[in-house]
This record gives structure tokens, C-alpha cells and sequence, in this order.
């Protein structure tokens, strides 16, 4: 079935492969973008064949009438929301950041509000994020959805916010809205600080010194961004409204893991720990997705890390 889909956020690194996604499965797409504009990394193809109009998420007066006429027109079926601050350390350290709070959350009430304007009220994915789980121990990381909710940052903190947002359009304003909680996700087109770009760009660069990672140590759970987003279009069209759903590999990955496949196709490098250690985040209990959209994570780790390892001698 083929959808009439609004992408915010369809410039950053996992709404350009959406929107490529969308368009292979028949779907038609309109993005948005604080500008109007591509990003220096976004494909030209996906640029000739998406049209853009330009909102900030964050700016309460920044869309035009011309631009809110656009999307009337469109008449989306469909709200992909992906637009947002997306790296933590921008977002605020224990409190999030005011540019955090009103990219985030206030930028998703004015989504959800966009989306309850509509002639023909469209169903609104909400793409929230592992961040907001509460912190979990080595010997018991797996979450689901049920699990308990404590964000250490401001950026899981927006984002739990931005799903109160998503719940009270529900509740109070029959808003068809389902929410996706990604877990982390890597693939070419990625940037730093993100952690394969960062390290993929330090590999490629013609600086053959020391490569600095975080820590070999790190736990976390790693899906190809394509894998994520064919997740994202499965529960555009079977989640259940008000639902939550994780979107992860349901696997633990280890940072070293990832770091030796990398040194196996770009060549042997020597390595900077800047904060060794042991670094355990939430691992993805994803049967209700399974259950409800029959998704399955299909791209090997080997792949993702080779394309992206491809895409940044290309990019540089």
C-alpha cells in the first residue's frame, strides 16, 4: 500500500534513507528542513526527486503560510517525525539545553499540532529513543517497553518529554500517533560524533596517526540505519495507536567488535582509548515490534561498517 508521507527531518542522516526507502516502496514524499535545503551530504538524486518546504522545528513563527499551504496540498497520509537535536551533547548535560527543549519538544507539539490542523488528520510516527530508559547493569541490559524510565542527559529527557506531547494529542485530541523508541543506528552518510563515522573519517584521513575511540568496552545494541528505517514505514502502517515500540537489533555489540572489523578493512591502525572502561547501554527487547510488523534486522554488521568505511573515501 502506498502512502502520501511527510518527512521533518528528511535532510539529517536517517530521514534521507527513510525518504529513499519511502520512494522505492511507491510512496510519495514531501520533506521539510529548517531551510528549505540539503545538506552537503544528502544524495542529488533523492535532492531532484523530493520536494523540500522549509520549517524549524524550534522557531514557534518560522513556517510560512507558502509552506503550510504546500503541505495542506500534499495531504499527507502519513507524519514521519525525525527532525530533532539527535546528539546528545548538544541537548544539555543533566538538564537539557533551551535549543534541546524547543527543537524537541516544543518543535513535536507543533508537529502533532500540525497534524490535527489537516483536513484529513494524517497517523504521526514519533521517533523517540533509547535514552529515555533508566540506566541498566551489565548482567540484566534488556529493556522493553515496559521497562523502567529514567534519562540520565537532557537529550533522553526531551525526548521523554516529546512522547508526553505525543500521548496527550492522543488523549485529548484524538491524534492517530504511534511511538518508536530507536535505539542507536549506523550507516553510511552517518557524521561525527556519531561513533562508526567518527571512526571511519579518522581512518580515511590522509593523518595516519593514532585513531582515538571512547572505549573498546562499550555494550550497546547496533542496527544498519536501513534496517531501521523499513522498521519506521512497518509502523506507520501497523502500529497501534498510543503504542510504544523498540526498534533495535535485539543484540548486544561490542565497540571493540566494531573497531576490529574496521581495522580489518581500512588496515591496521594504532588505537587511543580516551576513557577506557566498561560502558553498558540498554539492549533492545524488540518482540513486540517482531510481533506486530514481523520486522527482522537483515544487513550484517560487515556490510554496515564496509559502506560506511566506502561512503566516507567518497565523501572525503
Amino acid at each position: 500500500m502506498a502512502f502520501r508521507a511527510l518527512i521533518t527531518g528528511v535532510s539529517g542522516f536517517a530521514g534521507c534513507h527513510l525518504a529513499e526507502h519511502l520512494l522505492q516502496c511507491g510512496d510519495a514524499v514531501l520533506g521539510c528542513s529548517p531551510k528549505g535545503q540539503w545538506e552537503p551530504s544528502s544524495p542529488q538524486e533523492l535532492a531532484d526527486r523530493v520536494e523540500l518546504v522549509p520549517w524549524d522545528l524550534g522557531d514557534a513563527t518560522s513556517i510560512s503560510p507558502q509552506a503550510l499551504q504546500r503541505i495542506e496540498q500534499f495531504r499527507p497520509e502519513g507524519i514521519y517525525h525525525l527532525a530533532a537535536m539527535s546528539v546528545p551533547k548538544d541537548c544539555g548535560d543533566n538538564e537539557p539545553s533551551a535549543a534541546a527543549l524547543a527543537v524537541n519538544v516544543e518543535g513535536t507539539r507543533r508537529v502533532l499540532q500540525l497534524a490535527g490542523s489537516l483536513p484529513s488528520r494524517p497517523r504521526v510516527l514519533l521517533i523517540s529513543s533509547s535514552h529515555v530508559y533508566a540506566p541498566v547493569s551489565a548482567a540484566s541490559p534488556r529493556v522493553d517497553e515496559t521497562a523502567p524510565l529514567g534519562p540520565q542527559w537532557g537529550y533522553g529527557r526531551t525526548k521523554l518529554l516529546a512522547e508526553a506531547e505525543a500521548r496527550r494529542a492522543i488523549e485529548q485530541d484524538g491524534c492517530d500517533a504511534v511511538i518508536a523508541r530507536s535505539f542507536q543506528h549506523t550507516g553510511p552518510r552517518q557524521l561525527p560524533p556519531m561513533m562508526l563515522a567518527a571512526w571511519a573519517r579518522q581512518f580515511v584521513a590522509a593523518d595516519t596517526g593514532p585513531v582515538e575511540v571512547h572505549t573498546r568496552d562499550a555494550y550497546i545494541d547496533l542496527t544498519d540505519v536501513r534496517d531501521v528505517v523499513r522498521a519506521y514505514r512497518l509502523l506507520l502502517e501497523h502500529g497501534r495507536t498510543g503504542e510504544i515500540y523498540n526498534i533495535g537489533s535485539g543484540k548486544s555489540c561490542r565497540s571493540g567488535d566494531v573497531l576490529e572489523i574496521l581495522q580489518q578493512m581500512a588496515g591496521p591502525r594504532r588505537i587511543v582509548e580516551l576513557h577506557p572502561g566498561r560502558k553498558q547501554d540498554p539492549i533492545a527487547d524488540i518482540s513486540r515490534l517482531v510481533g506486530t510488523t514481523g520486522w527482522c534486522a537483515k544487513i550484517p554488521l560487515e556490510k554496515t561498517v564496509a559502506d560506511t568505511l566506502a561512503w566516507w573515501r567518497q565523501f572525503q
